[in-house]
C-alpha cells in the first residue's frame, strides 16, 4: 500500500495517507500514456492556418493577352501561383488535429501518469491551502517551506480562491488546477503535484 505524507501549512507532517492501489500503485502504460499526451497536444492546436489560392486573390478577371501571336507564353489570368500577387499552390488550409481515444484509455493514462508520479515520491498532500494575502511572495514562500520552490509545481486544489489565483499567475514554474481538470499532460509535465486532502479524495473518487 502505497502511503504519502499529510502536511500542514507550514510543511510539518500531520499523518499519513494511504493512497489508492487502483490509480497511484499500477504499473504504468506507456503506450496509453504517450497516446493521451499526443492527443492533448494535438488539440492545442488552433489549425487556423490559410492562405488565398487563386480563386480567392482578387483580380485577374481577364486573360492579360491573347492566346497566340505575341511570342510570349500563354496566361489565362494574373492571379496565377506564378504571378506576382497571384494566389498559393499546396500551402496550409483549415484544419482540426484533434485526435479520439477512448474513456478507458483516458483514465488508465492518467491512471498511468498519477502512478509514476507516486512511484517517484514526486506528490505531496497538503491539508489545505489557505493564503492570507494574495502576494506572489505568499505562495513563493509555502513553495519554499515545501522545498519545491526550484521545481515546477502542479497544484491541485479542491476550488478556486481568489488568493491563490492571484499569487500563483505570476510564478512561471507554477501550474494550478481544479481536482476535476487534472489532466495526463500537466502531471507529466511537472516535477512534482502538490494536492490538497480534499481534491485527493474528490481525484480518486472519480478515477476508482
Amino acid at each position: 500500500m502505497k502511503k504519502v505524507e499529510l502536511l500542514n501549512l507550514k510543511g510539518e507532517k500531520v499523518k499519513d495517507i494511504n493512497l489508492n492501489q487502483e490509480i497511484f500503485g499500477i504499473t504504468p502504460n506507456k503506450a496509453v500514456l504517450k497516446d493521451a499526451i499526443d492527443l492533448t497536444m494535438a488539440s492545442l492546436r488552433q489549425g487556423t492556418h490559410k492562405t488565398k489560392n487563386r480563386s480567392e486573390v482578387s483580380g485577374g478577371g481577364r486573360k492579360p493577352w491573347r492566346q497566340k501571336g505575341t511570342g510570349r507564353a500563354r496566361q489565362g489570368s494574373i492571379r496565377a501561383v506564378q504571378w506576382v500577387g497571384g494566389g498559393n499552390y499546396g500551402t496550409p488550409v483549415p484544419r482540426d488535429y484533434s485526435k479520439k481515444q477512448n474513456r478507458k484509455e483516458r483514465r488508465l493514462a492518467l491512471k498511468s501518469a498519477l502512478s509514476a508520479k507516486a512511484e517517484e515520491k514526486a506528490i505531496i498532500a497538503i491539508e489545505n491551502i489557505k493564503l492570507a494575502t494574495p502576494k506572489t511572495k505568499e505562495m513563493v514562500n509555502l513553495l519554499e517551506t515545501l522545498k519545491v520552490a526550484d521545481k515546477k509545481v502542479l497544484i491541485v486544489v479542491e476550488e478556486f480562491d481568489d488568493n491563490i489565483i492571484l499569487a500563483s499567475r505570476n510564478l512561471q514554474n507554477v501550474v494550478l488546477i481544479l481536482a476535476e481538470e487534472i489532466n495526463v499532460l500537466d502531471v507529466v509535465a511537472t516535477d512534482v503535484m502538490v494536492i490538497t486532502e480534499a481534491a485527493l479524495k474528490q481525484v480518486e473518487e472519480v478515477l476508482k
